[in-house]
């Protein structure tokens, strides 16, 4: 199968989960898409693109404002909070762009005036990604301060694996040109929301290694234990019930079955039941 065209369970989860009943559609005619729209329904670039085997997302310098032990939270802002709202959205992967559950996150950045708190927590937070490899933090636009562009720290870890310390950009920053330490592969997608807010993605690749997801070409007969009557090319319509290694499921959106959308391995697609 080409390289474009090959679907991991990366394709499923992202695409599926972005582009909810229209994901399979989207995804049988192209390739794997990392994030095929925001809420509000504009198609923009993955960043990074994330092909099976990608190349681990860079790290970076910590630099002098890292403060331990953040409060387990997304949301880093009240309604009194100044500033630019903003939500960074995405995914974190492994190197066969496998999701990556419980991976932690720990963000921190400058106020709205490039300021940051280093005596108590505002704007520094950690979370866990979900289930799916998903994470989403709401905080606000971050100010600028000397020498600097404006950028959010981050550190990344997946269970028992190293941490990854790196920043993520604004694109379109004048100061993009002349920090010594930004790096274009570090952009996020960014877009204007509603109520002067920005939404904003990027999906991390950790250097963990994974085995890619690969769906089975054939099964024991339906019927007997570990039956399967799932089965790739066949369209499938929403409340068709399958047997998936003697598990049964039932179909949430209309589609047309791919490998690596098997059952267990597409939740947007099909549920246990």
């Amino acid at each position: 199968m080409d390289e474009e065209r090959k679907f991991s369970r990366k394709t499923v989860l992202k695409a599926a989960l972005a582009a909810g009943v229209a994901a399979p559609v989207a995804l049988v005619g192209g390739p794997a898409l990392a994030r095929t729209n925001f809420a509000g329904g504009q198609k923009v670039e993955p960043t990074p693109y994330c092909h099976d085997g990608d190349e681990p997302t860079i790290d970076q310098t910590e630099g002098p404002y890292f403060t331990p032990g953040s409060p387990e939270r997304s949301v880093l802002v009240d309604g009194s909070t100044p500033g630019t709202r903003l939500t960074v959205s995405g995914y974190v992967f492994g190197t066969a762009c496998q999701p990556i559950s419980r991976a932690l996150l720990d963000f921190w950045q400058a106020d709205d005036n490039g300021a940051y708190d280093n005596v108590g927590y505002n704007f520094r937070g950690h979370q866990y990604t979900n289930d799916l490899g998903e994470f989403k933090l709401t905080t606000i636009v971050p100010g600028l301060y000397p020498g600097r562009t404006r950028h959010i720290h981050v550190k990344v870890q997946a269970p028992n694996e190293p941490i990854l310390t790196t920043q993520l950009y604004f694109p379109g920053e004048p100061r993009n040109n002349t920090d010594t330490i930004f790096d274009p592969r570090l952009l996020m997608t960014v877009r204007d929301a509603p109520n002067n807010a920005k939404e904003a993605a990027f999906d991390f690749v950790l250097n963990v290694a994974q085995t890619p997801t690969g769906g089975p070409t054939t099964g024991p007969p339906t019927g007997q234990p570990g039956g399967t009557s799932w089965a790739t090319g066949k369209a499938y319509t929403a409340g068709t019930r399958v047997t998936f290694n003697g598990v049964s499921y039932v179909c949430l959106q209309g589609h047309t079955a791919q490998q690596g959308w098997e059952p267990p391995n597409a939740p947007a697609l099909w549920q246990k039941g």
